[in-house]
């Protein structure tokens, strides 16, 4: 019930922005977002993550509270000494996906730009790796069985020339 709601809010927050070229931007910047959150350190204050990302703090705001909209645990302290933290306290449960879900994970980041951050840049390896049977922990292990153009678009084995 509760992920129902969350996919509701995530829905509504896509469908109120129309523009492409500026989804795409504020994708870019959240990813930007969670990779700077993402080290070690004390919470990163709104105007320190402002001017990092190049915005204003009130965007930074905007991006935060819909990345804990999607589920992205961000706490925010509020006041002088407030600030943002990822709070990535425990390892993550491990996820099962089907074939279907992979594709469609590696469909969304070939759109947003598979190198956009290191985290997707990461994420799309280990996906190609798990479709193509490779070990997706192996670091050595690249996108074999795929390659991203430069436009963002994924062509598997069958596409390449």
């Amino acid at each position: 019930m509760v992920r129902i709601c969350v996919m509701q809010v995530m829905t509504t927050a896509a469908a109120a922005s129309r523009d492409a070229h500026l989804t795409l931007r504020r994708v870019e910047r959240q990813q930007h977002l969670i990779t700077i959150l993402s080290r070690k350190g004390p919470r990163r204050t709104f105007q320190e993550l402002a001017d990092e990302v190049g915005v204003t703090p009130r965007t930074i705001a905007r991006d935060i509270q819909r990345l804990r909209h999607s589920g992205v645990p961000i706490s925010v302290t509020p006041g002088r000494a407030g600030g943002a933290l990822l709070e990535a306290t425990t390892e993550p449960a491990p996820v099962q996906l089907d074939f279907a879900e992979i594709a469609a994970l590696i469909s969304s980041l070939a759109a947003v730009g598979p190198t956009v951050s290191e985290p997707a840049q990461s994420a799309m390896t280990k996906l190609v790796n798990a479709l193509s049977g490779q070990d997706s922990n192996c670091p050595s292990s690249s996108l074999t069985a795929a390659s991203i153009n430069v436009s963002g678009q994924y062509r598997g084995d069958a596409d390449r020339q």
